[in-house]
């Protein structure tokens, strides 16, 4: 299995940390955003969409999209622990992949596209969507150990990366103990694999 990724994306990092954690080899393909590889013919062949990561399986099936890679991997593995199958644990998992694609990518993966990329994205905008998620999250974890059920689903993975790495897009995490502490049960796993930290934002001074 290869997992085509960039080492600074979240989206890709989504993607790496939950094949560690279900345990399963993989193969990591650095794609070199920088100098546009995901725009070439043989990366388009893949993602025509032009994005990272993309998941190729041993018997040669393409997934693309970080979110679909997650549904992918859990129902190729029967791992009913990671998305239920009952409709209810089913619908309670797409909410919160839902916010992985909406307001996460539009708030504090905006934010960080700022201070990593020199992205055009207004600073006080997506810092205030970043604030107004995670004052959501904040209340939702004061007494929920996880987002969608009573053990970590993939919900909880697709959130992690960029809420763990918002200081980077100067979005401060301290107002917010329980989501803190959300994001320590993540990194505490079995088979947790860190994503890169980089020195940008308040995480600069930190």
């Amino acid at each position: 299995m290869k997992i085509y990724h960039h080492p600074l994306s979240g989206h890709s990092h989504r993607a790496r940390l939950f094949a560690s954690l279900l345990g399963i080899e993989h193969e990591l393909v650095e794609v070199d955003l920088m100098s546009g590889a995901h725009k070439k013919p043989d990366f388009l062949a893949l993602n025509p969409f032009g994005q990272v990561p993309v998941l190729v399986d041993d018997n040669g099936t393409v997934i693309t999209d970080s979110n679909a890679i997650l549904v992918y991997l859990a129902m190729k593995l029967g791992r009913t622990d990671w998305l239920p199958e009952d409709p209810r644990g089913a619908a309670a998992v797409q909410r919160w992949l839902s916010v992985a694609a909406g307001e996460v990518a539009y708030g504090p993966a905006a934010a960080r596209l700022i201070t990593l990329f020199g992205s055009r994205h207004n600073p006080e905008e997506v810092i205030g969507r970043a604030h107004t998620l995670l004052k959501t999250l904040e209340f939702h974890l004061a007494d929920s150990a996880w987002l969608a059920a009573d053990r970590p689903t993939i919900a909880d993975v697709a959130l992690y990366s960029y809420i763990a790495r918002a200081p980077e897009g100067n979005v401060d995490l301290s107002a917010y103990p329980a989501v803190r502490a959300f994001l320590r049960r993540i990194e505490a796993l079995p088979g947790f694999t860190p994503f890169v930290e980089m020195p940008v934002g308040l995480s600069a001074a930190a």
